[in-house]
């Protein structure tokens, strides 16, 4: 699934071609997403400019002029392919006709200038929703979501009131999104890496040592993340076709059995599952 690099990755790219466009046209192939299309979708998105993108952890919102908000999520699988038959700048969208089945496009945004966005989910577990800007405060979707990780919104006193309140484990606390946003499985292994704490280790256990250095490490991975365009495992590229290339820098995420990287550590990358999340860790320099 996307994670937060690769869903503002996403986000900057829509932004860069689609901000302050009137979408002129709206096809749907396929309405039964996760949740259907909403029936009123097309009524108050074509015609419409586009304000703004934004990011609200692994959700992209796109801000219309009529007031309403498009909610996008990515699920699984979902994908934004952005087609331009005339600009050089999409000459990288080339892999989208032979790297994406056609038959999983099913929404298609038109634009002026022969411009075209589609999103494209083979596992069809993304949606789209709609919803007025007025009540953004009270989406399910975005009510209850923990502060951003990158930005000011996260701080040190907040991790350590949270961790020292819970008996779950370090790991599974970072990807409960009400605890903080867009952290998932690859990012939230790195970042304990980063830390020297172990995934399994009680939240409530955490030194202010260990809160100070996963304060840091959290802003510190995804920030590198994000200058690389995120991780390109399994099917993630960009809108427009591009590799991101976190996951050459990966230190535990799919190591198992590897030697560590962190310097001075003879160690060894060691893989445990629970709750159907594997975790990836150093025994010898996590505690």
């Amino acid at each position: 699934m996307p994670e937060l690099p690769e869903v503002e990755v996403t986000r900057r790219t829509l932004l860069k071609f689609i901000e302050n466009k009137v979408i002129k046209n709206i096809k749907i192939n396929n309405p039964n997403l996760r949740f259907k299309i909403p029936t009123n979708f097309k009524k108050n998105v074509i015609g419409q400019k586009i304000i703004k993108v934004l990011r609200r952890s692994k959700y992209i919102l796109i801000y219309l002029k009529n007031d309403y908000v498009m909610i996008a999520h990515l699920g699984m699988s979902g994908k934004f392919l952005i087609k331009n038959n005339y600009s050089k700048d999409f000459l990288k969208t080339s892999y989208y006709f032979n790297e994406f089945s056609l038959k999983h496009n099913h929404i298609e945004f038109f634009f002026s200038n022969n411009l075209k966005v589609i999103y494209n989910d083979p596992r069809r577990f993304g949606f789209f929703l709609l919803d007025k800007v007025s009540k953004l405060d009270l989406n399910k979707f975005l009510n209850k979501l923990g502060p951003e990780p990158l930005g000011n919104d996260l701080k040190k006193d907040y991790l350590m009131s949270k961790t020292k309140a819970t008996q779950r484990s370090i790991k599974t606390l970072l990807m409960d999104q009400h605890f903080i946003s867009g952290i998932g499985n690859i990012y939230a292994n790195e970042i304990l890496f980063s830390a020297k704490i172990k995934p399994n280790k009680i939240s409530s256990k955490l030194t202010l040592v260990d809160i100070e250095r996963l304060h840091s490490s959290i802003g510190k991975v995804l920030k590198r993340a994000l200058k690389l365009g995120g991780s390109s495992i399994k099917d993630f590229k960009s809108s427009v076709g591009l590799k991101g290339r976190f996951q050459n820098e990966f230190k535990v995420y799919d190591r198992r059995d590897l030697k560590c990287l962190r310097s001075g550590c003879s160690g060894l990358i060691a893989r445990v599952v629970s709750q159907g999340r594997a975790s990836f860790f150093c025994n010898e320099c996590q505690n």
